[in-house]
C-alpha cells in the first residue's frame, strides 16, 4: 500500500483509463470486469476527494486533477518497481502480457527466451501472438499488445524502441534445380528459376522486385508467402530458389537438403526491435524488454 490508503492497482488502473480513454478496454487490458474497473477509479476519486474523469460524453477525458495526477502515479509505480527489483524477488513481478511475435524470432530466438523467462520470473504468464510486423505494428500502438519483438524500429512518439538481433538472408535451393553453385550468378540467372520470398506487403518483397526491374531481361516467376515454414517447404521440394535466414536454415545446409547460392545481390539484413508503448507506464513490460535484451546478447555469444 502507499500512502492515503492509494493501492498500486488503483495507480496503474487510473494511467491505463487515461491512456485508453475507455472503461471497457482498460477492462479487456487487465483481464478483470468493467465493473471492477469502474470501482477502482469510484474508490481512487473518494480517497483524493476530486473527480479524475470526466464522464458526459461516451469519451472519457482527464479533468484537471487528472492530468495533475497522471505524473506522481507514474512516479510512485516506477519507484515501486525500483524497490522489487533491487531488494524484492522476481516473484513480485506477477501478470498476464500480450507479447507480440515476428516468425523468424518464433524459429530462432524465443523458445530461449521463454526459457530463460520462466526460470526468472515464474509469476509472468504471456500470451503469445505471432503475426507479421504490420498487423504487430498496429496492436502496438493501439496497445492491445504490450511489447513486441518484430521488424523495426516503428516511428511513433509513443512507441519504445531497442535494437534487438539481426538475421542474415542468403538465397538456398534444394540440389535438385541443379543451381550452380560454383560462382556468383547474377539476379537475372538466379531468376531463371521460380524465386521465393516474404510476402507482398513486406520490404524484402518490394527491394527484389525493385532489383528485377532493373536488371531482368525477362518476367521472373515470384512465389510470395507470409509463412517461413512454407517458404522452406517449397525451397526444398525443388519449386524454386528461396530466400530465408542463414540462422533458420543451418540444420538444411549441414544435411545437404540445401544448398546456399551465391548472388550478385543478396537481401538487407533483416533487423529486428523490442518495441513497447511508453503510456501507460508498465514497469513489468520495461523489466521483461530488459530481460529480453540480456538474454540476446548471450545467445548471440
Amino acid at each position: 500500500m502507499v500512502p492515503g490508503n492509494i493501492n498500486l492497482t488503483q495507480l496503474q488502473t487510473f494511467l491505463w483509463v487515461a491512456s485508453l480513454r475507455s472503461f471497457r478496454k482498460t477492462a479487456a487490458k487487465m483481464n478483470t470486469t468493467q465493473p471492477a474497473i469502474s470501482a477502482r477509479v469510484a474508490r481512487l476519486e473518494e480517497t483524493l476527494g476530486v473527480r479524475l474523469f470526466e464522464r458526459d460524453t461516451s469519451l472519457i477525458r482527464l479533468t484537471a486533477k487528472g492530468l495533475e495526477l497522471l505524473p506522481y502515479a507514474e512516479k510512485l509505480l516506477r519507484t515501486s518497481a525500483q524497490l522489487v527489483d533491487r531488494i524484492g524477488n522476481s516473484e513480485e513481478f506477477a501478470g498476464v502480457l500480450r507479447l507480440g511475435v515476428s516468425e523468424v524470432i518464433v524459429h530462432t530466438w524465443l523458445p530461449t527466451y521463454i526459457s530463460s523467462l520462466n526460470r526468472n520470473y515464474p509469476a509472468i504468464e504471456l500470451d503469445i501472438v505471432i503475426d507479421n510486423t504490420i498487423y504487430l505494428s498496429k496492436e502496438l500502438t493501439e496497445k492491445s499488445l504490450d511489447f513486441a519483438f518484430l521488424m523495426g524500429p516503428i516511428s511513433d512518439f509513443q512507441i519504445e524502441n531497442h535494437d534487438l538481433i539481426e538475421f542474415e538472408l542468403i538465397w538456398v535451393a534444394a540440389p535438385s534445380l541443379n543451381v550452380n553453385t560454383g560462382r556468383i550468378l547474377s539476379l537475372n540467372e538466379l531468376a531463371e528459376n521460380p524465386l521465393i520470398t516474404f510476402a507482398r506487403n513486406t520490404r524484402l518483397f518490394a527491394d527484389l522486385t525493385r532489383q528485377l526491374r532493373k536488371g531482368a531481361d525477362f518476367p521472373a516467376r515470384i512465389f510470395p508467402s507470409s509463412s517461413l515454414a512454407a517458404i522452406l517447404k517449397m525451397a526444398i521440394d525443388g519449386i524454386g530458389i528461396a530466400t530465408l535466414p542463414r540462422k533458420f536454415v543451418q540444420p538444411e545446409l549441414k544435411s545437404g537438403t540445401l544448398q546456399e547460392i551465391a548472388c550478385e545481390w543478396r537481401p538487407t539484413k533483416l533487423k529486428f526491435t523490442a518495441s513497447y508503448p511508453t503510456t501507460p507506464y508498465n514497469p513489468v513490460t520495461e523489466k521483461l524488454v530488459d530481460h529480453a535484451l540480456d538474454v540476446i546478447r548471450e545467445y548471440q555469444r
